[in-house]
């Protein structure tokens, strides 16, 4: 059974750091995609980066050169390091996993692709 567990969300002002975790139990195809969406009340979950089992990532254009995706294959963990927040990155951050072979891997995958999904960490950036 997979398992996706996220952590390390909170509140900070503008300009503010987080770095999310994403534990993963259950899950080690030979080639795997990892990733990060969010989502807002009433809009849609939306893509925000994805790394593969092969180290390459995908970043959606707002978060370019502030969001950094890594994997620590040893720990079965994904991260996202997310450095000068802004108000607008304000949203509930899903971890999500699938075997390489079912998407793209990269920020024109849709939610409805992904099969493994962890349960959400809030982030809060205050103005």
């Amino acid at each position: 059974q997979v398992q996706l567990v996220e952590s390390g969300g909170g509140s900070v002002q503008s300009g503010g750091s987080l770095r999310l975790s994403c534990a993963a139990s259950g899950f080690t195809p030979s080639s795997r995609c990892m990733g990060w969406f969010r989502q807002t009340p009433g809009k849609a979950r939306e893509p925000v980066a994805f790394i593969d089992t092969f180290g390459r990532t995908n970043y959606e254009d707002s978060v370019k050169g502030r969001f950094t995706i890594s994997q620590d294959n040893t720990k079965n963990t994904l991260y996202l390091q997310m450095n000068n927040l802004k108000p607008e990155d304000t949203a509930m951050y899903y971890c999500a996993a699938s075997e390489l072979w079912r998407v793209a891997c990269a920020t024109y995958t849709t939610a409805s692709a992904i099969p493994y999904w962890g349960q959400g960490t809030q982030v809060t950036v205050s103005s």
